[in-house]
């Protein structure tokens, strides 16, 4: 998957200020400000491909913080402070 369109950056984006959960699952779903995303093919393929992951563990289908991995935060020019 192409991580580096708009959308796919606008959700790192949001996930490194803080505002980004995920589900506990083998296919992780992201949530902003609580909401669930429109494209969660591309949720999907964020966390698969190793830019974001669970800020802590969880139950399956518990939702809690998503963070920015290291590749993440590269992705995204190496400005956003590590979680």
């Amino acid at each position: 998957m192409d991580t580096t369109n708009h959308r796919t950056l606008a959700m790192l984006r949001a996930v490194a200020a803080g505002r980004g959960q995920v589900s506990c699952s083998s296919e992780p779903d992201l949530f902003v400000d609580g909401v669930p995303c429109c494209d969660q093919y591309a949720a999907h393929a964020l966390t698969h491909d190793g830019l974001v992951r669970p800020g802590r563990p969880g139950l399956v289908g518990q939702r809690v913080p998503a963070v920015l991995t290291e590749a993440g935060r590269v992705l995204l020019g190496g400005t956003v402070a590590a979680a």
